[in-house]
């Protein structure tokens, strides 16, 4: 019996052990070596930014671009699945889980504090106009907008359709198969999952970072109780406690129900902000600041700073920091959406995950941002002073109801943790399975510690810097992947419509030469 099995483990022993080996190094390294640490990752960042910003930048306009094709293409009635499969989930579950997995927590976190930010320094105007509060927004929607569901798209039409469709294991390896044939079983593959598995652990871990930060503002707003590090790890360990409940009740009981529930309260809650706040005020900026993307969404797509003096700075503190952070998340959300998108077309699931979530986000953004905006603009302001991560619970100060509504906020980032770290423990525990959709229980909750593990190591070695910094340069490697994945998954696409093609010409000959036979004997008679 081979060493991973006399342990208990159903995983593909060199994934495993060669994830958990790199994980450890880095989980040992930032606790005894904190400052070290620290410091190497400001150097990854700034090398990153200053010499490969443009590599971020085009690869996610590729990956927009692609996408938009694939809706227009010939492959759009392509279903995930069987031609006779039919959706696993109600449109219903199928938004609220795609939403819970996509974004969660960060939007959360950024929804006042970005606005505001972008507001008081924005990054080619000067500050605290009008003209600033609506490059503000327009800013906010981009980073938030269809550009990190594309990515998400990428990878999850492109798992969904090989595992479900063609019968390949759901692992970042199979999208490959067009590309690499069998080998995708050998070490190329076993590479390819390594750093899905490394990425997927750093961009969660990021995402859990910022909402432990954000929970720690809120008891402090509620209760009065301090922030400061120490309590954050504790926040971190307490929540993880509870994601190994969700862990252990499964996909269907676990997270379907908190994602329902989560989204729940997050409609409440922006129902109140929405109605208490400055009602006429949001309908008219959600219209402009929709437009106003819209109108600036090639250039924005494109833009590295290169002519706005002080920009690159600016570009790497936010835009790259966001696109490293959704490729990052991209292995973890496009294996979950992929998960639970069997049964939908290819047009369908691109509407579906481009469109539903992104318009659900900027009414969001709209009601929380602009309120926040407003407060600053024409009443009384105090949200511009403090840290990122109290911002929101300021902003609901200004409002009626402000202990309950915070009580609401908490509670929303706190179910949204859950469902993010287990649905992360989920997906790296099925790569390091082999692809295996339904792996064991307690390895599950061994990844969903794991996760927290390395939020706190984040936390320790230098807080929002360092989570920017881990999601930055471990989405860069994944990037390539994810060019690659663009250019099997046209492969094997067109593969199936040319078969398809010579089915239909064979089927058609037939035919028409049993027509021919037909209409001789008959001449005969």
């Amino acid at each position: 019996m081979s060493f991973h099995k006399k342990l208990g483990l159903d995983v593909n022993p060199y994934i495993f052990f060669i994830s958990l080996a790199a994980i450890l190094t880095f989980l040992f390294f930032g606790v005894f070596a904190t400052e070290a640490t620290g410091r190497v990752f400001d150097l990854i960042q700034g090398f990153i930014v200053g010499q490969l910003g443009w590599f971020y930048i085009i690869s996610v306009a590729v990956f927009l671009l692609f996408v938009v094709f694939l809706f227009f293409s010939r492959f759009g009635k392509i279903k995930l699945g069987p031609d006779d499969s039919e959706p696993d989930y109600s449109y219903a579950s199928w938004f609220t889980m795609l939403f819970s997995a996509g974004m969660g927590i960060g939007l959360v976190f950024f929804s006042v504090a970005e606005p505001v930010m972008h507001y008081l320094a924005p990054p080619t105007m000067e500050g605290e106009t009008m003209e600033a509060a609506r490059e503000a927004m327009r800013l906010t929607f981009f980073h938030w907008g269809v550009h990190p569901w594309a990515i998400y798209i990428i990878v999850g039409m492109s798992l969904a359709y090989f595992h479900f469709r063609k019968g390949l294991p759901l692992s970042i390896r199979s999208a490959f198969y067009p590309l690499l044939g069998k080998r995708i079983y050998g070490w190329m593959g076993n590479t390819i999952d390594i750093l899905a598995i490394f990425g997927t652990k750093f961009g969660v871990a990021t995402s859990l970072g910022l909402g432990v930060m954000q929970i720690n503002a809120g008891l402090q707003y509620l209760f009065g109780i301090g922030i400061s590090t120490n309590i954050q790890i504790a926040l971190i360990l307490g929540i993880t406690a509870i994601a190994t409940i969700s862990v252990a009740l499964g996909l269907d009981k676990g997270i379907r129900v908190l994602s329902n529930f989560n989204m729940t309260v997050a409609i409440g809650l922006i129902l109140f902000v929405f109605i208490t706040g400055p009602t006429i005020y949001l309908l008219n900026a959600t219209v402009e600041n929709t437009g106003y993307y819209l109108q600036n969404l090639i250039q924005s797509t494109f833009w590295l700073g290169t002519f706005d003096e002080g920009a690159y700075g600016w570009l790497g503190g936010w835009t790259l920091f966001y696109w490293g952070w959704w490729i990052a998340w991209s292995p973890f959300v496009g294996m979950f959406i992929a998960r639970i998108s069997r049964g939908r077309t290819i047009q369908e699931f691109i509407a579906g995950v481009l469109l539903v979530p992104t318009a659900f986000t900027f009414i969001w953004l709209t009601v929380f941002g602009n309120t926040a905006l407003n407060m600053e603009m024409f009443g009384d302001g105090g949200i511009a002073g403090l840290d990122t991560e109290q911002m929101l619970f300021a902003m609901l100060d200004g409002l009626p109801l402000a202990q309950i509504s915070s009580i609401a906020a908490t509670l929303v980032i706190i179910t949204f943790f859950v469902t993010s770290s287990d649905s992360g423990s989920l997906v790296i525990d099925m790569l390091a399975s082999g692809g295996n959709p339904n792996p064991p229980v307690g390895q599950r909750i061994f990844w969903a510690i794991s996760e927290g593990a390395v939020a706190a190591v984040l936390l320790l070695a230098g807080g929002l810097m360092a989570l920017q910094t881990a999601a930055i340069s471990t989405g860069l490697p994944f990037t390539l992947i994810l060019l690659l994945m663009c250019l099997s998954l046209y492969k094997g696409l067109s593969k199936e419509g040319t078969e398809k093609l010579v089915r239909r010409k064979t089927f058609t000959k037939k035919s028409k030469q049993a027509t021919d036979e037909q209409t001789g004997k008959d001449d005969k008679s």
